[in-house]
């Protein structure tokens, strides 16, 4: 197979801290033949991103972030089958073996000897990102950018928190930081669940996006009290960590579930354990999702919609990570990188 030694852009650092990352002409990379050359078209920002390039120990350095991204097929290797030259895809970001107990359970994500894209890899924040074919599912042509863009990581990480928790027609969930990524995807398939959607934002404009009510912070508790004629929620989400650890108990009723897969305001909380046995309370921590469940989603956001605030040019990294950790930006920030 011809090696590839052409140049392209890409967002680099080479030390922690974003006044180190920079457009630089870097080498394409070389594909084997079980990989997908894509050109990437989009990718969705999130904290994930700040903290990669800030303090997260990443590998290789120097080093490209981007952890969510969707492209078009620019070449495949000499064993790939199924994808051609032009298909629109999206990349599941995590990396695995396939052979441990975990993968071998539908389980990627917690691969024994995996991690993620951009963390233990390079991201994809370049023209061209080279992923294994395992890791690459085509989407529909009439997807938008924005959409597929937001599939891997805010829309699969709260599809997953969501099947965990079986989240049913019968159910009456409360979403904290529901206006921000993975927020805006958990109101709309808890919808899709049949859900009554209880938002807890200061955005009005939720309700565009499925939510039954929207709720201050400030007096959260008490109306929830008020929706439910006390019987409180049957499910929590907090993707936004211990700010609102106690708010997320105090909203759940009887033999509640709480899921959390954020620690954007702090990872550590006290626990009053009296008070989670004693009314039956389940606590889960989750983290992204199944390949199977970004197929799934493929199907199931076919209408979804995403917010976004605004949208990038590649030479305006450093702008758009700054924009990820601002508390009134009014939806996604996106990199639009060809």
């Amino acid at each position: 197979m011809q090696i590839r030694l052409t140049l392209m852009k890409a967002l680099v650092f080479d030390k922690s801290g974003l006044e180190n990352l920079k457009v630089k002409e870097v080498q394409e990379p070389q594909l084997g033949p079980h990989d997908v050359l894509i050109r990437v078209v989009k990718s969705g920002l999130n904290p994930i991103d700040y903290f990669v390039i800030n303090a997260i120990p990443v590998t290789p350095m120097p080093h490209i972030p981007g952890a969510e991204l969707a492209g078009v097929v620019e070449k495949v290797g000499d064993h790939v089958k199924g994808l051609n030259k032009g298909d629109k895809v999206v990349v599941y970001n995590r990396v695995f073996d396939g052979t441990c107990d975990l993968c071998l359970s539908g389980r990627e994500m917690l691969c024994r000897n995996g991690g993620i894209m951009s963390v233990i890899t390079n991201g994809g924040w370049s023209e061209y990102f080279s992923v294994p074919d395992k890791n690459i599912f085509k989407i529909p042509e009439s997807m938008s950018w924005d959409v597929a863009a937001s599939l891997p990581v805010a829309a699969l990480t709260s599809y997953h928190s969501l099947k965990e928790l079986e989240v049913g027609p019968n159910d009456i969930i409360v979403i904290f930081g529901a206006s921000g990524n993975t927020g805006l995807f958990a109101v709309q398939l808890a919808k899709k669940f049949g859900a009554t959607v209880i938002a807890v934002s200061r955005k009005n404009w939720l309700k565009e996006f499925g939510a039954d009510y929207i709720v201050g912070y400030d007096d959260v508790v008490q109306k929830v009290k008020e929706i439910t004629n006390g019987k409180m929620a049957d499910v929590v989400i907090n993707s936004l960590g211990s700010s609102m650890w106690e708010n997320s108990l105090q909203v759940l009723g009887l033999d509640g579930q709480l899921a959390f897969f954020g620690t954007l305001t702090g990872s550590e909380v006290k626990v009053n354990l009296s008070s989670l046995y004693g009314r039956h309370i389940k606590v889960v921590g989750t983290t992204g999702g199944s390949r199977k469940e970004l197929m799934e989603l493929i199907n199931l956001c076919k209408d979804c919609k995403v917010k976004v605030h605004k949208t990038y040019k590649l030479d305006e990294g450093v702008e758009a990570v700054k924009e990820i950790m601002n508390e009134n930006r009014e939806g996604r920030i996106m990199l639009q990188v060809s």
